[in-house]
C-alpha cells in the first residue's frame, strides 16, 4: 500500500537496517547469578530501563511497558516482533533485534482502523511477510463475531498492503504453520484449525477442532481455561503446539504456557507431561500471569520463549515481554530454565551491539506516530488531524473533552517517570495533558485560556475547583512516581506550580477491563487547535 510524503513524514517509517554488527556466537545456559539491585536495570535512552546489563546478563523485561501477546519471526540473523496494539492507530508496530535482547522500532504496519487489534501472528512464506490481525469492531461488542484480517509485505519493513477480511469470523489468537505437505493453516483460539489458500489470504476448507488443551486441575487458581495464543514449531520430526491458557489476567497464577506435539500437523496432539512449562505459582513472584508464549531459536541456536507478564505492584504499565531459555529434554519436550525471572539470565548472545528502545521526546520535526505517539480510537481519516508546522505538532479537535477526543497516547514502561509538554491554545477549545486507560478510565489536566480543569476516574473534578487559566501558551507536567501521579502548570518562564496527585495504581485491566495500560497522552478537544511542542519524557529512575 503506497504511503504519502505527509504520511510517511508522520508515520517516521525507519530503516530496517543499521542495526549494528552481526551477532556473534555463544550458547546461553540456564545459570543465574545474584540479583543486582543497585540499580536493578540498566538505564538506557532518557534513563528508560533496559534489559541489556551489559556485562553478558539482561534482565527481564525485555521489552518494558504494554507489550502484550508478542510473536517473534526469526528471519535470517534479524528476530521481529509485533503486539497487540488494542485500539491505538496507526498500529501494529514492527520492532527488530540481532538478540532478542535489544529491540528498535521500524514502524506501524496498520494505519486503517478496524478495530480492536488482539493477539496477531507474523510469518514468512515464499519469500514474502505476512501479519495476521485479529480484530473486535464496536459491532461485534454487541454481540457479532471477530474478525480475522491479513496485511503482507515484501519485506517486514514494508510497504504493506491493505487489510483484506479473510472471512474467518469467531475466531482469535491465530498462528500461522506450514504442514509436512507444505499447505498453509492457521491456528486459532480453543484449539481450531483452518487450512488456507497457497496465497495465505483466505480460507480453503471449514473450520475444526483439533486440540482440547491441557486439563488444568481444578483447585488451580484461574480465570478461565481460555485456550488461545497458538504458535506452531516444526523441530526434530515433531510439530509442537505451544498455547495459552488460564486466562490472561485476572489472579497472578491464571496464564501459564502449555505445549502438545504430533509427528502430523493433523495430529493426534499429545500433551507434554510436565505442563505447564511457564506459570506464576505464587503472589510473591515478581511478574504474575506469564504466558501467551512464542518459541524462537537463538543467534547461537539455543533456544528461547517470548511471552508476556504483568509487573508485580506495576499491572497499570501493561503486559511486558519477557524472555526465557528453554532446552529440549532427552526424550523431546521443551523445559524452560529461567525460574521466576527474578534474576539477570545469560544473553542469547554476549557479542551483539544492537541499539535499543526509542527517545520518546519529541520536537515535532518527525512525528513518528504509531512508533511513539498513537491515536486511541481514532475515526476514519484521523491523520487529517494532525499536521506538522509552526515548530510543534497542530492537533485539530475533537469531541466535546478527552473522552471523545481520541487523545495522542505513548508506552510507558518505567515504573516512574515524567512528561512535559507546551501548547498554545488557537481558537475556542481545550488542550492537556492526561494519564490514559481509555475513554472512562483517565485522569489529568485541561487548559482552555481562562480556565484549567482537573480529571480523575474519567470525569471532570469539582476539587480542586476548575482554576483560572494561564493564557493561551502554558506548560503542563505529570510526574508519575509508583503510580502517584502529581499535574503542574507553569506560564511561559514561570515556576511550576502543583495542581492535584491522585493515585492511579487501579488504572489497570483488572478494574476496568480492555487489556490495556495507562499511557501518557496529549489531547485537543472541542472547536479550534491545538499546537503541542517540545514534549520531553525521561524516567525518574532505574528502577
Amino acid at each position: 500500500m503506497a504511503r504519502s510524503r505527509r504520511e510517511a513524514l508522520l508515520l517516521g517509517l525507519a530503516s530496517a537496517g543499521g542495526l549494528g554488527t552481526s551477532v556473534g556466537a555463544s550458547t546461553a545456559r540456564a545459570a543465574t547469578v545474584a540479583a543486582d539491585r543497585s540499580p536493578p536495570w540498566r538505564a538506557g535512552v532518557e534513563g528508560q530501563r533496559r534489559a541489556d546489563l551489559g556485562d553478558g546478563f539482561y534482565r527481564n523485561p525485555v521489552l518494558s511497558g504494554d507489550r502484550a501477546d508478542p510473536s517473534v519471526l526469526k528471519d535470517g540473523d534479524d528476530y521481529y516482533a509485533v503486539f497487540s496494539s488494542f485500539q491505538y492507530y496507526p498500529g501494529v508496530v514492527v520492532w527488530r533485534s540481532r538478540d532478542l535482547v535489544n529491540w528498535t522500532p521500524v514502524g506501524p504496519a496498520l494505519t486503517v482502523p478496524l478495530g480492536t487489534v488482539w493477539a496477531l501472528d507474523i510469518a514468512r512464506h515464499d519469500g514474502r511477510y505476512f501479519i495476521y490481525i485479529p480484530v473486535l469492531t464496536k459491532a461485534e461488542a454487541a454481540g457479532l463475531p471477530f474478525k480475522i484480517y491479513v496485511i503482507h509485505a515484501p519485506s517486514m519493513a514494508g510497504p504493506w498492503s491493505a487489510p483484506i477480511d479473510m472471512g474467518l469470523d469467531g475466531y482469535i489468537d491465530p498462528g500461522h504453520a506450514v504442514g509436512e505437505d507444505g499447505k498453509r493453516y492457521l491456528f486459532l483460539n480453543d484449539g481450531h484449525r483452518v487450512r488456507i489458500s497457497d496465497d495465505g489470504l483466505r480460507p480453503d476448507g471449514a473450520v475444526e477442532k483439533v486440540y482440547d488443551g491441557w486439563p488444568i486441575p481444578e483447585d488451580w487458581v484461574i480465570e478461565a481455561p481460555a485456550p488461545e495464543g497458538p504458535k506452531i514449531l516444526r523441530h526434530g520430526g515433531w510439530f509442537y503446539l505451544f498455547s495459552g491458557q488460564g486466562g490472561t489476567a485476572g489472579p497472578p497464577t491464571s496464564h501459564m504456557a502449555v505445549v502438545a506435539r504430533s509427528r502430523s500437523i493433523h495430529g493426534p496432539w499429545e500433551n507434554c507431561p510436565h505442563n505447564p512449562i511457564v506459570r506464576t505459582t505464587s503472589i510473591d513472584e515478581p511478574w504474575w500471569s506469564r504466558g501467551h508464549a512464542t518459541p524462537v531459536q537463538g543467534p547461537a541456536g539455543d533456544w528461547w520463549l517470548a511471552y508476556h507478564g504483568y509487573e508485580h505492584g506495576f499491572r497499570t504499565l501493561g503486559r511486558q515481554m519477557l524472555l526465557e531459555p528453554f532446552e529440549w529434554t532427552a526424550d523431546g519436550w521443551p523445559r524452560a530454565l529461567g525460574g521466576d525471572l527474578s534474576r539477570p539470565l545469560p544473553k542469547p548472545s554476549r557479542t551483539a551491539t544492537n541499539p535499543h528502545g526509542l527517545a520518546l521526546s519529541d520536537d515535532f520535526h518527525q512525528a513518528m506516530l504509531g512508533s511513539r505517539l498513537a491515536f486511541f480510537a481514532p475515526k476514519p481519516g484521523y491523520l487529517d488531524r494532525v499536521r506538522l508546522a509552526d515548530g510543534g505538532l497542530v492537533l485539530k479537535g475533537q469531541g466535546s473533552g478527552p473522552a471523545d477526543a481520541s487523545p495522542l497516547a505513548m508506552i510507558a514502561g518505567d515504573r516512574s517517570y515524567e512528561v512535559t509538554i507546551d501548547l498554545e491554545l488557537r481558537g475556542p477549545g481545550q488542550g492537556g495533558l492526561l494519564l490514559f486507560y481509555d475513554d472512562k478510565l483517565f485522569c489529568g489536566v485541561g487548559a482552555e485560556a481562562e480556565r484549567l480543569h482537573a480529571y480523575k476516574g474519567g470525569r471532570e473534578q469539582g476539587y480542586p475547583a476548575p482554576g483560572p487559566g494561564e493564557g493561551r501558551r502554558l506548560g503542563l507536567r505529570v510526574v508519575n512516581d509508583r503510580d502517584v501521579a502529581s499535574f503542574f502548570v507553569r506560564r511561559p518562564g514561570g515556576a511550576w506550580r502543583k495542581i492535584v496527585s491522585y493515585e492511579v495504581s487501579g488504572y489497570n485491566h483488572n478494574m476496568a477491563d480492555g487489556f490495556l495500560s495507562l499511557r501518557p497522552a496529549l489531547f485537543s478537544a472541542g472547536e479550534g487547535e491545538v499546537v503541542f511542542r517540545a514534549l520531553t519524557y525521561r524516567a525518574r529512575v532505574s528502577s
